[in-house]
């Protein structure tokens, strides 16, 4: 059956639908030993030979929906010029290509999603879903209650006003506060530029939720498969009621 490039690549695991599209524009794709440059160009996986790279596209057997507690110091890429950790160092023997949805910071840790899965992965990181990602944020020195109004509220990034946050404090301690912030949004460095904005220092960040899911009793390193009913839910979360 005849398939939209972008669409094969992106189910094969190897890249986002936008990031497949952009593979496909650098001629870095070719069906049948012909190099594909044009949007939309269509391809049966099932008798025509697609390369990207030069290396033979392999359609995976089967599904896989991972949830990774991502440590501190690692990569959320494919790959790194400098050759530092990468996430899918940590899944060696999951034994299927897999991505991340989205991207944590090499300096944040927690919640991860990773999968082979493209429509899934498009249809969680599509602004028109909105799926909530909860932080909890630990600050050099004590948080004020002005600030956390503006990070509620919105604050500047880039000339463009961030959405409303769900804003608490978490923990009042003596030298560091820590508060959890709740966003929609998935702005490269959202957080941390947030907390910039409003002359907060971070001094570790972690993402503790991602929709309803949550790392339960995960170590950091750890990893384990999505539930049927998990995936389903993040795909068709029930529909928002709007206030009267």
């Amino acid at each position: 059956m005849l398939e939209r490039l972008q669409k094969i690549i992106s189910a094969a695991g190897i890249a986002s639908r936008r990031a497949s599209e952009e593979l496909i524009q650098d001629g870095r794709v070719a069906v049948n030993g012909i190099v594909i440059t044009e949007l939309g160009s269509k391809a049966d996986p099932a008798c025509d030979t697609i390369t990207v790279d030069g290396k033979p596209l392999a359609i995976a057997s089967k599904r896989l929906y991972i949830l990774l507690y991502k440590p501190v110091g690692y990569m959320t890429t494919l790959d790194d010029p400098e050759g530092r950790a990468l996430v899918t160092d940590l899944l060696k023997e999951v034994g299927e290509r897999v991505y991340p949805v989205g991207r944590l910071d090499y300096n944040t840790e927690g919640l991860l999603l990773l999968t082979n899965d493209g429509e899934w992965a498009n249809r969680l990181m599509h602004p028109r879903h909105e799926v909530e990602k909860e932080y909890h944020v630990r600050v050099r020195g004590k948080l004020h209650k002005s600030q956390l109004d503006q990070l509620a509220g919105g604050v500047d990034i880039d000339e463009r006003k961030t959405a409303r946050a769900t804003v608490r404090v978490i923990k009042d301690g003596e030298q560091n506060d820590w508060f959890s912030i709740a966003i929609h949004e998935g702005r490269n460095r959202q957080v941390r530029r947030m907390c910039e904005a409003v002359s907060l220092s971070v001094v570790r960040l972690r993402r503790v939720r991602y929709g309803t899911l949550t790392m339960g009793s995960l170590k950091p390193g750890e990893f384990r498969y999505l539930t049927d009913a998990e995936v389903r839910e993040l795909r068709d979360p029930p529909v928002k009621k709007k206030s009267p």
